[in-house]
Parts: structure tokens; C-alpha cells; sequence
């Protein structure tokens, strides 16, 4: 309309410039892309709503599960069988009620065990070791170590335990050699080292930089407990085994699975016994691992104490429960029996520990016997291997435990 008027109002003859015209595209790039954008996100809600996958989007996890071996057609066996689980954390249905769960077979724990004696505290790991890492259970009865008297071995449901034999009993059988015709005439101390077997480290630290004739005790726990006590049989150090009992704080304070319980019957109790009298062989007795509430109480101490001289073994309290029955107990069933008398490295120092030894040589003068017991601490260990190679010099005979506990009898 613009233009029409344009023209009728020019001179007649005279041409009028005329406007250019702009070309328009129908869209430009920023239209474009967001017609794109628009169709990308239409297109993704179709496949929301429209797709039949209610998990979509959810994170996925990929599980390698492996086929079950297949039976042998000719025996109508698996091929596969699993060894028979050795109970560990195993309970009957009222056991279950009357204690706190234990771990079961194959399942790692981390506990913080103490030692009775010193008050030391460390977390251990207890439970499947390297053996998870094979599909095997840690509970599995371990096998029978060198050295050992096969005749003084009888099978129980976990495995080998001791069992007197001929005339033969453990307690003579495993006892370290001694000169106890001298220890008889002369002042004599005994050292027992505690808690060893679940720390590799300071279990061979005590195996190979202490003397012989110190004693080494050992918890059940550990992927394999035996091997170590192997080889401190090998170093001709007697070993005893510890026995995991009820503290008065527990489950507060938890010496580990198949703790023995005042809250269970004589029957369960002789049950978790079993199951750590299997853990090793080669040991002259058992010792208490913690324990102040149960070695106090009489019905449940007194079927163990009856256990451990029935199969032939000798009886050590650590001395840390003045409320013990363990030595009225033992003395009932005539076998040996020894008590410890100072914990060594209640405080941990070079300092304190000194002073410990010094009471305990003290001791040894004014009874003519002394037992000292300590953990596998460092420091422990350096100042008891110093102080045990002067010993002599000042007329102390350094003997095995199980000469302590004999001396101690016949006096």
C-alpha cells in the first residue's frame, strides 16, 4: 500500500527509488537448535512413559554365581562336599536365647580383647583370615601338628582333642624339659607370656627372642592358630592354651567367639570347650583368657576344671580374679595347678616393668617359687630377655610353668 501511494505521487516521467527488500530465513540457528533441543526431549519422554522397565535408571550390580557341582551318578555323592562345619558360633535354639549371638563360621569379628592380667587392650580380627578368601570356614578342624603323640589324641565333632593314654598325659608329655632336682634346692621364677596366635609379629617376637624356658600361652583364635604354636614347640617353649571366659563386663568386654558363659548349661559350655581344645595340640594345660565372672562361679568352673584332669592336662589361673575358685577346684581333682603371682607389664614401661621383675625375684627368694605372667608387647619382651639373662648370676633358676606348678605342689 506503501508503494502504490508512493507512485501515484511521483512525477510523472521519474522513476522512484525503490526499497530493497530483506530475505528473511524461516529460521535462524538459535531457532533451529532449540527445535532440535525440543525434539531430543520429547523424544526421551516418549521412552520414559512409554517403556515397560520400572527399574530404569536404577544402579545395577553384576554377580558371578557360580553352578553347583553336579552328583556323581555312580555313587550318588557330590563331588563337592564341604568339610563339616566345626560349630564355631554354632548354638541350639535355647542357647541362642540365653547368650549374645557369637560370630559364625566364616564371618570376620573385630573384638577388643584385654588381657587379664595387664589391662592391656587390642582389637583383633577373628573370624575367616585367609581362609574366607578361599571359600573354606576358619572353623574348620585344623590338622594335627608335628611332633605330636597321635595316641594322646581323640576325635571329637571339631576335631582332635587330648586324651589320656597308656599312662601317658599331656601335661607330662608337652612339659619342657627341666632340671627340677635343681629347681627343688633353689629359688626359681617362671614366666608365662599371654594372648598369643592372633598377631603373627609379636607372636614370633616372643617365640624366638625369649629363652626356652619361658612359657607361652595361646588364644584359640587366628586363621591358624596351630602353625604358630608349631613352632614355638619347635623353639622347645611349652605352650598352654587360653581359654576365652566370661569378664564381668561382658558383652561390653567380648574375649571372642565361643566365650565359655556363666548364662549357658554345663553341656554348651563343655560344647565351646571342646571347640577350643581343638584349636592346637601340644599343649601341658589350659589357662583362663579373661574370665573373672566365670572362673568365680563354682557350678560353671568346676565341669571345666573336671574336663581339663580328666584328659590329663595341668591348670593355670593368671591371678587376675582374687574371687577364683580354680584353686580349691583343682585341688579337689589332684592335678597340677599354678597361680600367677605379678603381672609384669600392668604398666607398660621399661621403668615399671623393671620394678615388676625385681618384686618377682623377691618373690621367688622369700617363697622359693614366683610366676610372673605378661602380654607380647615390645617393651615386655626386650626387658624380660635382658632380665632373664642375669638371672642366674644372682641365684634365680628361670624354669617352665610347668615345673613352677609341680615345685608349687610339692611345697
Amino acid at each position: 500500500m506503501t508503494e502504490t501511494a508512493d507512485d501515484l505521487s511521483a512525477p510523472l516521467g521519474q522513476d522512484t527509488p525503490r526499497r530493497k527488500r530483506r530475505l528473511r530465513l524461516p529460521f535462524t540457528a538459535m531457532q533451529l537448535l532449540a527445535v532440535l533441543l525440543g525434539l531430543f526431549l520429547v523424544t526421551f519422554a516418549g521412552f520414559a512413559i512409554f517403556n515397560k522397565d520400572p527399574l530404569g535408571g536404577e544402579p545395577m550390580t553384576r554377580i558371578a554365581i557360580r553352578e553347583p557341582k553336579t552328583t556323581d551318578k555312580t555313587t550318588d555323592k557330590a563331588t563337592d562336599e564341604k568339610p563339616a562345619a566345626s560349630g564355631h558360633g554354632q548354638e541350639s535354639k535355647q542357647d541362642t536365647k540365653e547368650a549374645p549371638k557369637q560370630a559364625a563360621p566364616g564371618e570376620q569379628k573385630t573384638i577388643t580383647m584385654i588381657d587379664g592380667s595387664t589391662g592391656a587392650r587390642h582389637d583383633v580380627v577373628i573370624g575367616s583370615g585367609d581362609a574366607a578368601d578361599k571359600g573354606e570356614a576358619a572353623s574348620a578342624a585344623p590338622p594335627v601338628m608335628a611332633g605330636i603323640n597321635p595316641k594322646l589324641l581323640e576325635k571329637s565333632r571339631y576335631g582332635m582333642i587330648p586324651v589320656v593314654a597308656d599312662g601317658l598325659k599331656p601335661f607330662n608329655v608337652y612339659a619342657a624339659d627341666a632340671d627340677r632336682a635343681k629347681a627343688a634346692k633353689m629359688p626359681a621364677v617362671a614366666i608365662v607370656i599371654g594372648g598369643l596366635g592372633v598377631g603373627a609379629a609379636k607372636t614370633l617376637d616372643a617365640i624366638m627372642k625369649l629363652p626356652p624356658a619361658v612359657t607361652l600361652a595361646f588364644t584359640p583364635y587366628g586363621a591358624d592358630p596351630g602353625k604358630l604354636a608349631e613352632r614355638a614347640r619347635a623353639q622347645r617353649h611349652e605352650i598352654f592354651l587360653q581359654i576365652p571366659m566370661e569378664p564381668y563386663d561382658f558383652p561390653d568386654n567380648d574375649p571372642g567367639p565361643q566365650t565359655l558363659l556363666t548364662s549357658l548349661s554345663p553341656d554348651q559350655n563343655m560344647d565351646r570347650l571342646y571347640w577350643h581344645l581343638s584349636r592346637m595340640q601340644g599343649y601341658a594345660g589350659l589357662t583362663n583368657f579373661m574370665g573373672a565372672r566365670f572362673i568365680a562361679t563354682e557350678p560353671a568352673m568346676q565341669p571345666i576344671i573336671r574336663e581339663a584332669a580328666k584328659r590329663g592336662l595341668g591348670f593355670f589361673d593368671d591371678g587376675s580374679s582374687p574371687r577364683s575358685i580354680a584353686p580349691q577346684a583343682a585341688a579337689n581333682q589332684a592335678m597340677p595347678f599354678g597361680k600367677g603371682d605379678i603381672a609384669i607389664d600392668v604398666v607398660p614401661t621399661p621403668t615399671e616393668i623393671d620394678r615388676a621383675l625385681n618384686k618377682l625375684e623377691s618373690t621367688a627368694r622369700e617363697r622359693g617359687i614366683a610366676v610372673g605372667t605378661a602380654s607380647a608387647l615390645p617393651v615386655s619382651i626386650e626387658r624380660i630377655g635382658a632380665w632373664t639373662k642375669t638371672l642366674g648370676d644372682r641365684g634365680i633358676l628361670l624354669v617352665p610353668l610347668t615345673t613352677a606348678m609341680l615345685k608349687s605342689k610339692s611345697s
